[in-house]
């Protein structure tokens, strides 16, 4: 059976995103079938793989007018599919308000196909709004980037809340996959002592690899490629392989062969 992770945090600019597209590649190219579902309105992550978002989108998807099968396109890069978006997933979030059981569209959008990939990686927007929420029920569990800066924990509290929220009320078997110190500028002593606080908080939940304020992870995108490509050599290249090598083991499985 595969596994559904959200990767979310409601504050901006923390590598959401860069881990989402990142993260997906490289387990794909561990030898995963992974689909990345875009469900942010500005396609961050659907660019960043240099793709656009076709006649059928996530959108529609997630609001039933087509099967989500109808939805995936395939990316340059073996076994990394993609649910993409774009402009028109603005409106979804104000079309679900009405809604009976508006928080498990998506989830019931991927049924059909949640059990066809090892990994399902959703990027969600930057908010604790409908399309979030709809992300957590429909995951097993949260991945949670955290900048290495000053207000780090702010906001994590408010996400944390909501993840237990969801755990109470939509989806008992979520969890928290993990906390991931993003950002790290590795030579001073704020980026330290934000590692030593975030792991003093939430313990064995934060994982072993950190991902270095890198410009290649920020040059990346704009050439619509994952870190791994655009320049392999690179620190973000390295920590991003270290980290979805991680997952696996967290997850009991090994790298495949190509």
């Amino acid at each position: 059976m595969g596994k559904t992770i959200a990767i979310s945090n409601q504050k901006g600019g923390v590598g959401k995103t860069t881990t989402t597209v990142n993260l997906s590649a490289l387990l794909a190219e561990l030898g995963q079938k992974v689909l990345l579902v875009d469900l942010d309105p500005q396609g961050n992550a659907t660019s960043g793989l240099g793709m656009e978002a076709g006649a059928k989108c996530i959108y529609e998807a997630l609001m039933g007018i087509e099967n989500i099968t109808q939805c995936i396109e395939s990316t340059e890069w073996d076994r990394l599919f993609i649910a993409a978006s774009d402009s028109r997933m603005v409106g979804a979030e104000t079309e679900l308000v009405n809604e009976e059981k508006r928080e498990y569209f998506l989830q019931e959008a991927l049924k059909p196909v949640k059990d066809q990939y090892d990994f399902i990686l959703i990027d969600c927007p930057p908010s604790l709004g409908l399309l979030t929420l709809n992300a957590l029920t429909a995951a097993d569990s949260v991945l949670v980037p955290i900048q290495c800066e000053y207000y780090a924990l702010e906001g994590v509290t408010a996400l944390t809340s909501t993840i237990q929220r969801v755990k109470r009320s939509l989806n008992t078997n979520l969890m928290v996959e993990g906390i991931l110190l993003t950002m790290l500028d590795g030579r001073t002593n704020l980026g330290l002592q934000v590692v030593d606080d975030v792991k003093k908080h939430f313990k064995k939940q934060v994982y072993a690899t950190t991902i270095p304020r890198n410009i290649r992870l920020g040059e990346a995108p704009s050439h619509g490629e994952p870190i791994h490509i655009y320049d392999p050599r690179s620190a973000g290249s390295t920590a991003y392989r270290k980290l979805a090598e991680e997952v696996l083991k967290r997850n009991g499985k090994r790298p495949r062969k190509s």
